[in-house]
């Protein structure tokens, strides 16, 4: 006999619900109560189990930058010392397309989602200081032992323009497929890391030079 799958708790159906519909119409775009029908649950459990829209929100991005903060630190911690460019900008890369690729349409909103606050300077304490900065600072840490002669302040920047470019790839805005007629895909997650990768590597590298 063939088992029913396991039940979405409230909790979880809320977020579900939150996700989607945050990286559709954006924060200010979407309210409590459209959540809670969309998730075919009472306004006031979305309360109780959250409080305020802004908390449901972090929420919402802490949940899944949990599961992706775990996998890139232990594939930073997995690798060499010293680092190459290369592994690092793979390390921090992978994680995030794997699940996206792979994953299902809820990484595919997350994705969506975090293209949106990676530009809003309005989430920059409340989640990408908190939910991001401990990763970020572990990755840049990584490239100065792989490139020790680098000016530390180029190893920032080199970071802001590397997750600008994960950002908008990962959400899959379809640009890149207007602007090449076809010729390249915005879903094609896998063959866009594989240029992805060297690329970075070689943009933190120029910068280290000088």
């Amino acid at each position: 006999m063939k088992r029913d799958p396991t039940p979405v708790s409230t909790k979880d159906r809320i977020l579900d619900a939150a996700e989607a519909l945050f990286a559709d119409a954006g924060y200010d775009g979407v309210s409590l109560r459209q959540i809670t029908s969309a998730a075919g649950v009472e306004l006031a459990l979305a309360n109780y189990h959250f409080g305020p829209k802004s908390e449901l929100f972090v929420a919402v991005v802490r949940r899944r930058a949990e599961e992706i903060n775990r996998e890139r630190m232990a594939l930073l911690a997995a690798l060499p010392d010293p680092p190459t460019v290369e592994g690092l900008v793979a390390a921090f890369a992978r994680p995030f397309m794997e699940k996206s690729f792979r994953g299902g349409p809820g990484w595919k909103s997350y994705a969506r989602l975090v293209a949106q606050i990676a530009n809003s300077q309005r989430w920059t304490e409340a989640i990408m200081r908190t939910q991001f900065d401990p990763v970020a600072e572990a990755f840049i840490k990584g490239v100065k032992k792989a490139l020790p002669g680098a000016n530390l302040k180029d190893l920032y920047w080199g970071f802001h323009f590397m997750l600008g470019a994960m950002t908008m790839t990962f959400a899959e805005t379809g640009r890149i497929d207007v602007l090449s007629k076809g010729r390249c895909k915005s879903s094609a997650l896998d063959k866009i890391y594989a240029r992805l990768v060297p690329f970075l590597a070689a943009g933190f590298r120029r910068l280290a030079e000088g």
